[in-house]
């Protein structure tokens, strides 16, 4: 698989996470938020795992011990989501979250040495400023919930940084589906230990079912299978493009518009986007040195 089709694919699973926050509003009206984690991903897990049966049962321990890794990760950054918009606004835990695109690269150069373009630091910069502007109301002022949105953005990272580097040693694919009974599993003991459990409602069916196949069953195996054909900070900036759909969708199915700065963060953000996945023509080594002397 190239680089290319690797950030189509994860580009496609971004427009299914933007349309999440429709699906989570119409699930969290009725049913506990853990207990709601617990159903998305238990679904996710068993549709998955019925499709791609034959490769789990090759799985080693490694890998298993690296999907329960993979899992906690992913239900920390819900954890801590829920929790913090519970007493934040809903523009703050947005871009709070969203802070992933700067941890991403930090992380990779910080931990695993890799270094940054400078195209993907330019592209990190004006993404950053558009989801700002995109989302942000007012002043910002520090709240708990506020602090809990910042940890889920640096578990969220951490997720994107180390499932880059688990899929070199581990089957991809395999991993992407047992991360999500993982994560399901330790939702569903959570959500016995603290919740009341109550039966789904039609409509929040509908957002299981929607959030379970589409977000977590396709959305969380593709991108661990495309991470590995991929950086870890060209990830990061594509998922950046989550509160973008999201605005798109709550303007064409809740009716929501956006004032003249938020317009202009979408448009920053798909800049940023697109700058860091231009081309780069890199000259060979030796090249460099030859013209780096007849420049002197």
């Amino acid at each position: 698989m190239s680089q290319a089709k690797a950030n189509g694919m994860l580009a496609i699973v971004t427009i299914f996470w933007g349309a999440s926050y429709l699906f989570m509003k119409m699930g969290l009206s009725s049913l506990p938020p853990f207990y709601f984690i617990a159903l998305r991903f238990l679904l996710a897990f068993f549709i998955a795992g019925a499709v791609f049966y034959q490769r789990l049962w090759r799985v080693d321990r490694r890998t298993i011990r690296h999907a329960f890794l993979l899992g906690t990760m992913l239900f920390l950054v819900f954890a801590f989501v829920m929790i913090g918009v519970r007493s934040t606004t809903t523009s703050h835990a947005g871009f709070l979250v969203s802070l992933t695109v700067i941890f991403v690269p930090l992380f990779s150069a910080l931990f695993f040495k890799q270094t940054l373009a400078r195209q993907v630091v330019i592209g990190v910069f004006l993404t950053t400023v558009g989801i700002a502007l995109l989302t942000l109301k007012g002043g910002m002022t520090m709240k708990q919930g506020d602090l809990f949105c910042i940890l889920a953005a640096v578990c969220y990272a951490m997720h994107i940084v180390v499932t880059g580097q688990l899929t070199k040693h581990s089957d991809s694919l395999a991993l992407g589906i047992l991360q999500l009974g993982a994560c399901g599993f330790i939702s569903f003991v959570v959500s016995l230990s603290f919740e009341s459990l109550t039966s789904p409602t039609p409509s929040a069916w509908v957002a299981i079912l929607a959030l379970g196949i589409l977000c977590s069953a396709i959305g969380f195996v593709v991108q661990t299978v495309a991470q590995k054909y991929t950086t870890a900070a060209h990830a990061g900036l594509i998922f950046s493009l989550e509160p973008v759909f999201a605005a798109l969708f709550g303007y064409l199915f809740l009716g929501e518009v956006l004032p003249l700065k938020g317009y202009i963060g979408a448009a920053l953000v798909l800049v940023g986007i697109l700058y860091a996945e231009m081309p780069r023509k890199e000259f060979p080594l030796k090249e460099k040195r030859e013209f780096s002397r007849q420049s002197g």
